[in-house]
Parts: C-alpha cells; sequence; structure tokens
C-alpha cells in the first residue's frame, strides 16, 4: 500500500514537473516571438499566405456558429426582458452579450480547433521531416522564418473574424427578435446605445487579439516539439486545441474581471 501511495505521489510530481516546465517552455517561445518580430528582413509572403490560409478555414465556420448564436442570445435575453417588461432594451442586452463576451469566444473556438490545429500539424509536419533542423544548420532562424507569421497572422484575422461574428450575431438577433419573437423594429434599434457602449468593443478587439496571440503560440509550440514521428503529431494537435481552450477560457476571465473593474456599466 505504501508503495503504491508513493508511485501515485511520484507520478503527480513528474506531472506537475512536467507541466511547469512546459509553462515555461510556452512563456520563452512567446518572449522570442516578442524579439524576432521586430527583426528584419519581416517574412511578408510567409505573413500573407498564411492569413489567406487560415482566413479561409475560419471564415465559413464562423459565420455559421455567428447565426444560431445570435439567434440563441437574442431568443433568451427576449424571453427574459419580456418577463422582467422590459421589452424596449432587448436590443441592447443583445448587443451587449454578442459584442462583449460572444463574438471573442466563438471566435476563440474557431481560432484554437480550426486555425490552430492547422498551425499545429503543419510544423509538427516540417519537424518530423528535419526541416526545421535543416533550417537551423542553414542559420536561418525557425521562429523568425516560420513561428513569427504565422502569429501575426493569427492575431489579424482573429480581430477581423470578431468584427465578422458581432455582425453576424446582432444580425441574427435582430431578425429572430423581430419575426419570431414579433418584436419591433424601431425599438430593437434605437435600443442599441442604452446598454452598450464604445469601450466594449475595444475590449472585445483587445481579447480577439490576446486569443490570437494565446492560440498561435501554443499551436507554434506543440508543432515544434511533437513526440513519436507522425502519432506524436496528431498527438500534439489534440494537445495544442485543449491547451489553447483553457488558456483562452482563463484570459478571458481575467479581462473581463478587470474591465469590470475599470469601466463601469453605462448609466451606473
Amino acid at each position: 500500500m505504501t508503495n503504491a501511495t508513493t508511485r501515485g505521489v511520484d507520478r503527480i510530481a513528474q506531472a506537475g514537473t512536467g507541466a511547469l516546465a512546459q509553462t515555461g517552455n510556452i512563456v520563452q517561445l512567446f518572449v522570442d516571438v516578442a524579439r524576432q518580430t521586430f527583426v528584419r528582413p519581416f517574412q511578408w509572403r510567409e505573413f500573407i499566405q498564411q492569413a489567406w490560409f487560415i482566413a479561409s478555414v475560419t471564415i465559413l465556420p464562423t459565420a455559421l456558429i455567428a447565426i444560431p448564436f445570435g439567434a440563441i442570445v437574442s431568443l433568451q435575453t427576449g424571453s427574459l426582458i419580456k418577463q422582467l417588461g422590459a421589452e424596449s432594451y432587448t436590443g441592447a442586452a443583445s448587443v451587449l452579450v454578442v459584442i462583449q463576451q460572444g463574438s471573442p469566444l466563438v471566435t476563440s473556438l474557431l481560432i484554437a480547433g480550426a486555425a490552430g490545429s492547422a498551425v499545429a500539424a503543419d510544423l509538427g509536419s516540417r519537424t518530423i521531416r528535419e526541416e526545421i533542423d535543416a533550417m537551423e544548420v542553414l542559420g536561418i532562424n525557425p521562429i523568425q522564418r516560420l513561428v513569427v507569421p504565422r502569429v501575426l497572422a493569427m492575431v489579424l484575422v482573429a480581430m477581423l473574424l470578431n468584427g465578422l461574428v458581432a455582425v453576424i450575431g446582432i444580425g441574427g438577433g435582430y431578425f429572430f427578435n423581430v419575426v419570431v419573437q414579433g418584436g419591433t423594429p424601431g425599438a430593437y434599434l434605437a435600443s442599441f446605445g442604452a446598454l452598450a457602449q464604445l469601450p466594449d468593443l475595444y475590449v472585445s478587439t483587445l481579447k480577439a487579439a490576446i486569443f490570437g496571440v494565446l492560440a498561435g503560440v501554443v499551436a507554434s509550440y506543440k508543432g515544434l516539439n511533437p513526440k513519436g514521428g507522425p502519432k506524436g503529431v496528431g498527438d500534439a494537435v489534440n494537445q495544442s486545441v485543449v491547451i489553447t481552450f483553457l488558456l483562452l477560457f482563463l484570459a478571458n476571465l481575467i479581462i473581463t474581471a478587470v474591465y469590470l473593474q475599470i469601466v463601469p456599466p453605462k448609466g451606473s
């Protein structure tokens, strides 16, 4: 019994040590990316190609998710506000939820799930084919050449997708509120500014940019460090998605808590 307990404690200690080491490596990669971003020449061709690729694999799923998301938010908030007798604030509540929380979260899920997995798989396949080692032998920094353009491309696409989700979500909410719930179009549009304010849009865009950085760095780290050949690449892709999801939701919680403390709600 004592030996089994000792082995269990050792495994927990090893897992904790491995997690701390991996966290340190990810932070180190983030620092390297920040440094190499300002190294010239900047890889514009790689950046444009990666931005186009990431946008191509995320735009359609994002639009398809944003429509039902806006509908769910509109139907739920419309029903709740109707019970409270404040139907004129349906549009304001829907816009506030979509801009401040909905669009960054939907963007983070698509960036981590679609774009992050693609980046991890691409870099992982290059690593097991020893392309990364060959670049280092030739004196080419793989972080500056491959990682930086991908991270910045994910940041750019995440910010653009955030705006796309906000527009589609608000449009879907308007349609379902007016057509399905029989709301008044003028009241829905007139109440936009009742609760939402411009800093909400700023923090939403900031969240999308931070989510893009986190997803890009984690996906790049896992792609550059696969274990076990092709199977290791698949494991690295799965791990990158899971770790990115956890980090994105944690980052969203922290940013939201700080934002609500700094910027008072409108009308307070």
